[in-house]
């Protein structure tokens, strides 16, 4: 009987002990048609959201196809930000580390010494992992040497053109083989994208692995109403009455990220910080600060909901929705993993109700709730209101509708038609109210 599912790929046996090792049992559905095109070295875009298994989709075939005698870079790893390239690096080397031939693998970010990175390349790896500009920029100095790679992953590849890596990234494939098989990964594929897959990719296999539900089934998500509150009081409030295992408070920029931070710091709460403006040796102490469970909350901007894994995330919080909605489920993804269920609460006023009726339409149930002398309590469903408007709408619509113009209009018809619409009217409201008495 096969210890997975995985088995049937033909993976030599360090691969499948580090599977099994793992914990993996049948592949994921980005996987299941990713793997089989990487070990053919068919090129491919894969389209999923975070949490789908994506990055041992291209890990696991990709070391399969690794050759341990030829001393020369196999195969290129670009990833936007520092945390996320050394979260790839740290899942390779935990499969590296059971092979019986020696594997090389090395990570290259910025913010390191560049000169002790080009000291340790006088022996290449065989399988570089890294952010763009420091992968560039250590060919530039020709001491990395990626002209015989067979594989280039872009990994997060909306992220890095976001971000402004696209540029380094067009930089690095220049400089390998023409043959190259390359695997874009990616939540979305943005219009700007596609001169960049165009360059490099002809007629490449395309998999979008639609989600079977838009966020994970075991993610409540809450809304909590402002009101006229002090929004860092309520927020400090509720981290106190969730209590969680770990908690992450997301603002849309770094200058609010610190003023959310500083201010829960005044109020007695231990709190850690993520985004662009650490310095490479201040985000490398905090990473590790979080993974040692130091802090209880962390404040973020979206660069985390994409670039790290952070293990143990039970609760959410959106300070402020996200500009674009689509970092709404990025956020949310961060917890609920692994089997775990989680929180996702947003806290809200008027001005976000656009956004909040076009995450509904993505199929995102809400919970209304608020928070009264440190006990949750339940809040009547906030669209009841427009409800009432549109089912107020939809009677006028079908008065007018059934009270016509006569085609011999006399003296006074104008008037009798008015209190005709009235009476139609209150006949309908009181139907509806029956109706509506009957369901309850």
């Amino acid at each position: 009987m096969a210890k997975h599912q995985f088995e049937a790929y033909g993976f030599q046996p360090f691969i499948n002990k580090g599977i099994e090792e793992l914990g993996f049992y049948e592949p994921t559905e980005i996987q299941k048609r990713m793997i089989p095109l990487i070990l053919k070295g068919e090129s491919a875009i894969g389209q999923s959201q975070t949490g789908t298994g994506k990055t041992h989709s291209y890990i696991l075939p990709i070391l399969e196809r690794i050759n341990p005698e030829r001393k020369e870079v196999q195969a290129v790893i670009t990833a936007p930000t520092r945390e996320l390239a050394n979260q790839i690096y740290h899942e390779i080397l935990k499969i590296t580390r059971l092979s019986d031939e020696e594997i090389t693998a090395r990570c290259y970010v910025g913010g390191t010494d560049k000169q002790r990175d080009i000291e340790k390349l006088r022996n290449q790896p065989h399988l570089v992992v890294g952010t763009p500009g420091r992968i560039n920029d250590l060919i530039k100095e020709q001491a990395l040497f990626v002209h015989k790679a067979e594989i280039l992953v872009i990994d997060e590849a909306d992220l890095m053109l976001d971000m402004g890596f696209i540029v380094d990234v067009d930089q690095v494939a220049s400089r390998m083989p023409e043959e190259l098989d390359i695997f874009v990964f990616s939540a979305t594929i943005p219009e700007k994208l596609k001169p960049f897959l165009k360059k490099y990719m002809e007629n490449p296999e395309f998999i979008h692995v639609q989600p079977k539900h838009i966020s994970a089934e075991n993610i409540e998500h809450v809304l909590i109403p402002r009101k006229s509150r002090e929004k860092i009081d309520l927020l400090a409030e509720m981290l106190q009455a969730y209590n969680p295992y770990l908690a992450v408070v997301f603002a849309n920029t770094k200058q609010k990220a610190d003023e959310v931070a500083d201010a829960l710091i005044e109020k007695g709460l231990k709190v850690g910080r993520i985004h662009g403006d650490l310095s490479p040796r201040d985000r490398k102490k905090m990473m590790k600060q979080i993974r040692d469970l130091e802090f209880q909350f962390i404040v973020a901007t979206d660069l985390a909901a994409r670039g790290i894994d952070i293990e143990g995330i039970s609760h959410v919080i959106n300070y402020e929705l996200p500009r674009d909605l689509d970092f709404y489920i990025h956020r949310a993804g961060r917890t609920a993993r692994a089997g775990y269920s989680g929180v996702c609460a947003t806290i809200y006023t008027p001005s976000d109700e656009d956004a909040l009726i076009r995450l509904e339409k993505r199929g995102i149930q809400f919970r209304h709730m608020d928070l009264r002398r440190q006990e949750w309590v339940d809040l009547d469903d906030r669209n009841q209101r427009r409800k009432r408007e549109k089912s107020q709408d939809d009677i006028d619509i079908r008065a007018k509708s059934a009270v016509r113009k006569p085609k011999k209009v006399k003296p006074g018809y104008k008037k009798k038609m008015q209190e005709e619409i009235k009476s139609f009217k209150r006949r309908e409201r009181r139907l509806t109210s029956k109706r509506n008495n009957k369901g309850k």
